[in-house]
């Protein structure tokens, strides 16, 4: 523990990389759907976002979500920093709320309009692989790390939970987005556990209904609780289209579009309450 909190930002860069490139050897070697658009346009626009989004973080936060969570514990902010608990259930108990926080946020980010616009980046990729779970825009990530910020300055977060938390839930978005094909069986019992692709796969889906399901990143209790769980594509997962359907263009595997896209963009009937019916 002294030496992953000693070496964190170490930890976390070293994990991303290592489930990055098994994620892509395995997307190589047992892929589950054909690509639509040329891998080396969309690696470059999406690797090329969470490298901008990565110094734009250190540049504008002087502490990120553990350095916050130290301070919050050195200052007794927050209601886990004044409860007596034992350490070990105070991070399964911290790891658990920032997960439905991130639930909830991304509820949020379908819901509000002016939000959709900067989610949709994420959601105009035109096919569904494991960088598609590093696309987002830059002021989303900005927004993202304030909420998370928060949610730790709150609940006061034993530092080492924010740790476990923050290398989780990059590496199962990595592993969620990826392109990569499991036994059915499988997946049935490990989606009781973890989001796995072919349940988050669902939420990329161009029919309104289905992108509004699956918000969960890490854990998928948190759409069964809440209502939001689907459990395939009404087309299937060789059948459905991936995307938005006002943007299919090629042009949106561009760096250049997707920085510009919350600008300009055609919302669509895809937020939540924008949408015309909920299909029973």
């Amino acid at each position: 523990m002294d030496f992953v909190m000693e070496h964190e930002p170490a930890v976390r860069l070293g994990s991303f990389f290592g489930i990055l490139l098994l994620m892509a050897i395995w997307e190589h070697l047992a892929p589950r759907r054909r690509p639509t658009v040329a891998r080396s346009v969309r690696w470059f626009g999406n690797l090329s976002l969470v490298a901008i989004n990565t110094i734009v973080l250190r540049a504008v936060f002087p502490i990120v979500a553990v350095g916050l969570a130290l301070l919050a514990e050195e200052r007794s902010w927050g209601l886990l920093n004044n409860v007596m608990l034992p350490h070990w259930f105070a991070i399964l108990l911290a790891v658990l709320v920032l997960d439905m926080a991130i639930y909830l946020q991304h509820v949020m980010f379908h819901a509000i309009p002016m939000f959709w616009r900067l989610h949709m980046v994420h959601h105009t990729d035109l096919d569904f692989d494991v960088t598609t779970g590093v696309r987002f825009h830059t002021i989303e990530i900005i927004l993202s790390m304030c909420i998370k910020m928060a949610v730790v300055m709150m609940l006061g977060p034993p530092a080492m939970a924010v740790v476990i938390f923050e290398v989780v839930l990059n590496g199962t978005s990595l592993f969620n987005h990826g392109n990569v094909r499991l036994p059915i069986n499988l997946d049935r019992y490990l989606r009781l556990l973890v989001v796995t692709p072919d349940m988050h796969r669902v939420h990329h889906s161009v029919v309104a209904h289905e992108t509004n399901s699956n918000f969960g990143f890490n854990l998928p209790w948190w759409d069964r609780i809440f209502g939001t769980y689907r459990d395939q594509p009404a087309a299937g997962h060789d059948g459905m289209t991936i995307g938005l359907t006002q943007y299919r263009d090629p042009k949106v595997e561009r760096l250049y579009w997707m920085l510009v896209l919350p600008f300009v963009a055609k919302v669509g009937s895809y937020a939540i309450n924008r949408r015309p019916h909920r299909p029973t």
